[in-house]
């Protein structure tokens, strides 16, 4: 009897360390991909400070006071990679969306800057990087409700803090840009 007891508290032994094996590798794997994730996110985002960086360049014909206004918005950067939080993302953001909203008023400006050629390219290169950092924020949320869901789930919530996994921040959608623009007095 006591070798059927022993047996038992064994293989219910195994089976445990077994699950807590595979959980941990599965939650590296999870997390791995939500690093990946937001290091994607990092590299779009220097595609578009790239492309603010362009169009510095760029105005440097037209008005070198305003070229170097935005030099010093640039020169606040950071390089975001797989470490970054959801807060860094979204700092990184005001500063590219207060940079690209003060060089489109520029441009109104300078309307021979809006006519040229190098300059409307420019600014569609990152616009497409605008499409690339918003997809690639999806996929990082899309990443974190994975693993969040696998840490906080039972039974695998019993072990994630133990293997020192926790539940992540999503990015949130900067301010205003969920309010739709007001239709008065020319959308303004």
């Amino acid at each position: 009897m006591f070798m059927v007891v022993f047996a038992v508290v064994v293989a219910l032994v195994v089976l445990v360390v077994l699950y807590v094996v595979f959980l941990q590798r599965s939650l590296v794997h999870l997390d791995e991909l939500r690093a990946n994730a937001m290091s994607q996110i990092g590299v779009q985002m220097n595609s578009r400070w790239d492309g603010l960086t362009a169009l510095a360049d760029v105005m440097k014909g037209y008005a070198e006071h305003e070229r170097t206004a935005l030099r010093e918005i640039i020169a606040q950067r950071a390089p975001l990679g797989r470490t970054a939080s959801a807060e860094e993302i979204q700092q990184q953001e005001g500063l590219l969306t207060s940079a690209l909203g003060w060089l489109i008023a520029v441009s109104e400006n300078y309307p021979e800057l809006k006519a040229n050629t190098l300059y409307q390219t420019t600014m569609e290169n990152i616009a497409a990087a605008e499409d690339k950092v918003r997809m690639s924020r999806m996929v990082y949320n899309d990443t974190v409700t994975r693993i969040n869901r696998a840490v906080r789930m039972f039974p695998a919530s019993l072990f994630a803090s133990m293997l020192g996994f926790g539940p992540h921040e999503y990015l949130k959608e900067p301010d205003g840009k969920t309010e739709m623009p007001s239709m008065r007095d020319g959308g303004r």
